[in-house]
């Protein structure tokens, strides 16, 4: 892991810092926060780069089964990565293809989704059990701020 990231992932817990810790490890990612309908559509579409130790983390109201993304108008490789509600991770779709319109599910119980670059997943040993620590998550955090 790269110093800076363990650096940013013993940082107090912040709204712009997503970080994430498993067996594998710590890292942190700065994040933008999109937590509304128009942010989410948005996304990271039209984007030519996203610095190595940045992402986005969405953010819905509650849990749901339906929760999907694609890569319409995304210009770079992400992995997607899905959580429940307890900021647990649930699924990944690693390197999502740039403007793929293949739906990908998050599956049963989402209500977060962290996208990164494409391939940061597998590099860092991110994977379902991993767990993320943000205080959007509120009371329900298996990583508490």
């Amino acid at each position: 892991m790269a110093s800076s990231a363990a650096a940013m992932a013993e940082q107090a817990c912040r709204p712009d810092l997503a970080s994430l810790r498993g067996s594998w490890g710590q890292a942190a990612f700065t994040v933008e926060i999109a937590d509304d309908g128009r942010e989410r559509a948005q996304g990271l579409m039209y984007r030519d780069q996203l610095d190595p130790w940045s992402g986005m983390l969405f953010v819905y109201e509650r849990p749901s089964d339906t929760i999907a993304f694609w890569m319409r108008n995304t210009r770079i490789p992400l992995d997607i990565i899905f959580l429940d509600q307890n900021g647990v991770v649930r699924r990944i779709a690693e390197n999502a293809v740039p403007f793929d319109e293949t739906g990908l599910p998050g599956g049963n119980g989402i209500q977060y989704v962290l996208e990164i670059n494409g391939g940061m997943a597998r590099r860092l040993g991110i994977g379902v059990g991993t767990e993320l620590r943000n205080p959007v998550l509120g009371e329900f955090a298996a990583w508490p701020c």
